[in-house]
């Protein structure tokens, strides 16, 4: 049997690696032998799949941002369409990335009709709701969506679409995690030494509109306290020179780590990081933090004044209840005194204390361990294997 799976971007290609885990590990215990063919990164690869197409260096948030990545993007599309073609797949599964498998899956309906598509981690129109027709085009070419926000099931099932609620993925992720003195042990964090994870991008964009304000606030905070050191987990490791150079530059107590972003999150007193996954990772292993993003000024004027969007959150922690747990920092607000501001405000008890318990209460929303297995049985399910 084979399975195509379509996906982007870092965050994509972490969740595709454990879908395509459980998927080949179900698969097995039933005595299947599972093809997994795919548009994703590393860790789908090292996980199984068999990558038609790298798309963790190709994504992007916006207007502008997003020129640079058409051609490629439309490349990439016509030869993984020309090999399904020749290797008709038993079913697809689409992760997010809306821009690239909307028109995807559009096209795998029109083309293959009797194909069994499931959108898991649909996109997030039902925080936006700016544009009711791409919901329309998720649900008319969809068979299935597997949504992992309580928030998301409700919003497509309001709208028509067959909902299966599965739970988010990187509850799976919490067994995995080092605990703080490991995790410190591990990096050799002296006990005195105040620990700041430290995540400005993993999109090329986010180097040139988010790394200036952070590391300028990096900066300040060393300036005020001598006894941070900021942790910088690196998303993709071409991202490495620019970042150590940025180091330099800023004059920061700083280490640039490779593969150790959850032993960077685990071993944190805090976290200063882009608007993303992450922000999930954080909140699960109960590390303060403060969430940041910046577009371009051309990107933000179409968002406000063309969609008029109006957008009450964008982080996960905050969009899972739809309350304000963690600080977002979002485009004008994001200065490096805001952040300096509401970082050292979590140092201190009363405020983290306040977090922790936001925490508390989005954890309890997020369904229970194991939903990578329950997800892969699901889909095996359905196609009857």
């Amino acid at each position: 049997m084979r399975l195509f799976i379509s996906t982007g971007e870092v965050s994509g290609d972490l969740q595709g690696s454990l879908l395509v885990t459980a998927l080949l590990q179900q698969a097995e215990e039933r005595g299947i032998e599972l093809d997994i063919v795919a548009l994703g990164g590393d860790r789908m690869a090292a996980a199984g799949a068999k990558l038609l197409g790298h798309t963790s260096t190709i994504g992007s948030i916006g207007v502008i941002e997003s020129l640079g990545y058409v051609l490629p993007t439309w490349k990439m599309q016509q030869q993984t369409k020309k090999f399904l073609r020749e290797n008709p797949p038993d079913a697809a599964i689409l992760i997010d990335y809306m821009g690239s498998n909307v028109p995807f899956g559009q096209y795998l309906r029109r083309t293959s009709p009797s194909l069994p598509i499931f959108y898991y981690i649909a996109p997030q129109e039902w925080v936006w709701s700016a544009n009711s027709k791409s919901t329309s085009q998720i649900i008319e070419f969809t068979d299935e969506i597997l949504a992992i926000f309580p928030g998301e099931a409700e919003y497509y099932q309001d709208k028509g679409a067959t909902v299966t609620w599965v739970g988010h993925p990187l509850l799976d992720r919490l067994a995995d995690v080092p605990s703080r003195d490991v995790a410190r042990t591990t990096l050799g964090i002296p006990e005195n030494q105040t620990a700041i994870a430290l995540l400005p991008a993993s999109r090329q964009q986010e180097l040139k509109y988010l790394m200036p304000p952070m590391f300028e606030a990096a900066r300040q905070m060393q300036q005020q306290d001598s006894t941070i050191h900021f942790w910088i987990p690196v998303a993709l490791e071409q991202y490495r020179p620019i970042l150590e150079q940025a180091v330099a530059e800023y004059g920061l107590r700083a280490t640039v780590l490779e593969g150790q972003t959850q032993t960077a999150i685990a071993a944190a007193d805090l976290a200063i990081t882009k608007s993303g996954t992450a922000n999930l990772e954080i909140a699960l292993q109960n590390v303060p933090q403060v969430v940041c993003y910046r577009f371009s000024a051309v990107t933000a004027w179409v968002a406000r004044k063309v969609l008029k969007l109006s957008i009450p959150f964008v982080s996960p922690p905050n969009l899972i209840n739809m309350e304000a747990v963690v600080p977002e920092l979002i485009q004008e607000e994001m200065t490096a005194e805001r952040i300096v501001q509401e970082a050292m405000a979590l140092l201190q008890s009363e405020p983290r204390r306040q977090m922790l318990e936001g925490y508390g209460r989005m954890r309890q929303s997020l369904g229970e361990v194991g939903v990578c297995k329950r997800t892969a049985l699901h889909i095996l399910d359905h196609l009857k294997v």
